[in-house]
């Protein structure tokens, strides 16, 4: 899809977990670049879009979660990729570490009790560690980077989950929003649900009208503005 900037955003993996490249004058962003057992489909793809070790790509990590993840060093190595993350999940990234989650909802709630009692099942969603190039905190234009874009923190899912704004206008948001229950907005998987609400508010603050969850469909302006009014209510906020 294009945006009013002429930026293009493209879909270049679904299903565990949707991966999008947008393409701009000076090079490109992949944002996140999902499972191993994805990662020759996603060179394919990227290599039959025009990217290749010559032509600037940076990695953006919505957050760290292995699904978001695993092919981070893969893609640094053929692809000459400089990684940003924020500063929060660098260390994890690392040293190959998800960082901590909660179920939100009764059945992923009782998942995360057993997944968090277990060092062996831990043990089996570490990836390859990788050493950031970029660790950001707050806000951050990607302009000097050739792109209409904004990198903001929207925690909740994680402490360091980000969103990827396009020119106020599509957002990339990982995991702080589901796309898979219909009608619905929250994800089944949140360190902290109330900040996850708040950040909710600061998307729809920016005025984009399309979101891109890496996890089900898109979800509309209108949609998130009536889950943001349910859950603020519920929480109190």
């Amino acid at each position: 899809m294009d945006n009013r900037g002429g930026v293009t955003v493209r879909r270049i993996l679904s299903g565990r977990c949707n991966c999008h490249l947008i393409s701009g004058k000076e090079g490109y962003l992949l944002i996140d670049c999902g499972g191993r057992r994805k990662h020759r489909q996603e060179r394919r793809r990227l290599l039959r879009l025009g990217v290749g070790p010559k032509a600037p790509l940076t990695l953006v990590l919505t957050h760290t979660h292995f699904d978001h993840v695993q092919n981070a060093a893969e893609i640094k190595r053929e692809f000459a990729a400089r990684i940003m993350v924020h500063a929060l999940e660098a260390e994890g990234l690392e040293q190959g570490e998800n960082p901590p989650i909660q179920g939100t909802l009764p059945f992923t709630r009782m998942m995360t009790r057993i997944l968090n009692s277990s060092p062996w099942l831990l043990k089996r969603f570490r990836f390859t560690g990788v050493a950031a190039d970029r660790v950001v905190e707050g806000v951050t234009d990607l302009r000097p980077l050739g792109f209409a874009a904004t990198l903001i923190p929207t925690p909740g899912h994680s402490r360091g989950s980000m969103s990827v704004m396009v020119d106020n206008e599509i957002a990339l948001v990982g995991d702080a929003l589901f796309g898979i229950f219909p009608g619905s907005a929250f994800p089944p998987f949140a360190t902290d649900p109330v900040q996850l609400v708040r950040s909710w508010k600061t998307l729809l603050d920016t005025g984009c009208s399309l979101f891109l969850p890496a996890h089900g469909c898109p979800r509309s302006r209108a949609l998130l503005y009536r889950q943001y009014i349910k859950h603020a209510k519920r929480i109190g906020i």
